[in-house]
């Protein structure tokens, strides 16, 4: 689906008319043949559309033929809902800046872009293109920021519940949070390399401009602070899961530990009972009308000894 928007009276309004139009976006579902239309159409390489539409492409920045076009990675909440599936997921945005007109193609309804055209965003202008990109970068950023607090959140009454009672669901939701934080981590270093390229090379002509280098540097922090938090929760996530995998393990060689005592108490007085369950003459009291009564007490008794001796034995160890 290609949207068409033009800014009347400070107003957002969508149009028909692609020649009028100061933003075009693009999203799936898209029609066959219409990139490729629009590509000629508009004189931009295509590969700049199809890039942006690839969920893997990593952050980066090019420019063709006096086309420019920068792809940043972006969180989003997973639809996924399987266990195995990350909560978050990251995708890229792609910026493309022609003459007058910018376009922003996102393979996934992508909330940041719904903020511009809802106009939830401060200070946007579609016929600015460095402000906008800007402010998609710090829309960016924030996203992640709000996405890890969530992350971050969501973790630590995981461990409460992992603290009462170790059960594998809350295992594999910190699973879940660790592969978000992954995709985090790696998107977040990417969109880091970028942006610092972006100002050594002053790809968006900044330069010398105060408001829009202090925006920038200001993201760059900002960002640089969203790949800190998510290395650092990555980090507590990753011993928080070792500890209670140790924890589980221990828990389980306690319980085994005392199954096997139990079943070593059980089975002496069991292997003594059974030598009279053969049918032999000479065994001692055989013909003794108290032999069973017999039996029973010394395989209490025999019980008891063992419970005695392993409970000592135990108390050694500790």
């Amino acid at each position: 689906m290609i949207s068409y928007y033009v800014l009347r009276d400070n107003v957002l309004q969508t149009t028909d008319v692609a020649a009028s139009a100061h933003w075009i976006h693009l999203c799936p579902p898209l029609e066959p043949n219409e990139i490729d239309e629009l590509s000629k159409s508009a004189d931009i390489p295509l590969d700049f559309f199809v890039d942006s539409l690839d969920i893997d492409e990593r952050s980066r920045y090019d420019r063709e033929d006096g086309t420019k076009l920068i792809l940043l990675n972006t969180p989003v909440l997973n639809n996924e809902l399987r266990d195995n599936q990350a909560i978050y997921i990251t995708v890229p945005i792609g910026i493309i800046i022609q003459d007058e007109i910018i376009y922003t193609v996102s393979q996934i309804d992508n909330p940041i872009i719904d903020k511009f055209i809802t106009q939830k965003v401060r200070g946007f202008d579609p016929l600015d293109h460095t402000k906008f990109i800007l402010k998609i970068f710090q829309e960016s950023v924030l996203s992640y920021l709000d996405a890890l607090k969530k992350l971050n959140l969501k973790r630590n009454l995981i461990e409460q519940e992992l603290f009462n009672s170790s059960r594998s669901s809350e295992l594999k939701q910190l699973l879940r949070i660790e592969k978000s934080l992954v995709y985090f981590v790696n998107s977040l270093r990417a969109n880091d390399l970028l942006m610092l390229k972006m100002k050594r090379t002053d790809f968006l002509k900044i330069a010398g401009i105060e408001y829009y280098e202090d925006l920038f540097e200001d993201i760059i922090i900002d960002n640089g602070q969203s790949l800190e938090m998510s290395n650092v929760y990555t980090n507590i996530l990753s011993g928080t899961m070792e500890a209670y995998a140790s924890i589980i393990s221990n828990n389980m060689n306690v319980f085994i530990h005392r199954l096997t005592i139990i079943t070593i108490i059980l089975m002496v007085p069991t292997l003594v009972a059974s030598f009279y369950g053969m049918n032999l003459d000479h065994l001692p009291f055989s013909k003794s009308p108290f032999t069973f009564y017999f039996l029973i007490l010394f395989s209490i008794i025999l019980g008891m000894f063992l419970i005695w001796f392993f409970r000592r034995a135990q108390q050694n160890i500790k």
